[in-house]
């Protein structure tokens, strides 16, 4: 015998609670996000609420998550990653592993001659490997150039800028740690 709708349904509360735990959030937190009541939050993650589309979307997005994942929906068996890049700025990101743990992304980033560097601070720990191009890498007090097969990991909590460094598209394979994913995809737009 398999598992039942119920028994799907009955599992998203427990793992909604664990993701919005793991993610530092208190329920004030994910309301404020989410524009979903407490009380509503505090029901579906205690399994008196039934998990509806309009629910489980703001919650996908905060999470950065696939809606099959809030649910413990079954693998296709299909091993692709399907993500759509998401561009901020001058900044795209393409996806390269599932939501969860430590993610990579390829990252593009383009001149941008109108900004001046900005650094900042988030959750997390950076690893980044140049593809191709010049990176510019500020890290505190300290500017580097890494070239193409040069690689570089910090703690975010130092102030850092990553950018093009002579004026040409620099490609870098990125794996974020806790946060650092959040952080970057949500960072303002130039």
């Amino acid at each position: 015998m398999g598992t039942t709708r119920d028994d799907v349904l009955r599992a998203v509360g427990p793992r909604l609670r664990e993701l919005r735990r793991k993610h530092g959030l208190t329920l004030a937190d994910l309301a404020a996000q989410t524009g979903i009541s407490e009380s509503t939050l505090s029901r579906l993650e205690g399994g008196s609420r039934k998990p509806t589309l309009e629910l489980l979307l703001p919650l996908a997005e905060v999470y950065a998550v696939p809606l099959d994942e809030l649910v413990g929906a079954p693998r296709t068996g299909d091993p692709r990653i399907h993500f759509q890049p998401v561009t901020r700025g001058s900044v795209t990101f393409v996806p390269l592993s599932r939501p969860g743990g430590v993610q990579a992304h390829k990252m593009l980033i383009r001149p941008s001659p109108d900004s001046e560097p900005e650094l900042k601070t988030h959750e997390g720990f950076e690893w980044l490997y140049v593809l191709a191009g010049r990176l510019r890498l500020m890290l505190g007090e300290q500017t580097l150039v890494l070239r193409a097969g040069e690689a570089a990991e910090f703690d975010t909590h130092v102030p850092h800028w990553l950018g093009p460094d002579d004026g040409r598209t620099v490609e870098l394979l990125v794996l974020f740690g806790r946060q650092g994913e959040r952080a970057h995809l949500r960072a303002r737009s130039v």
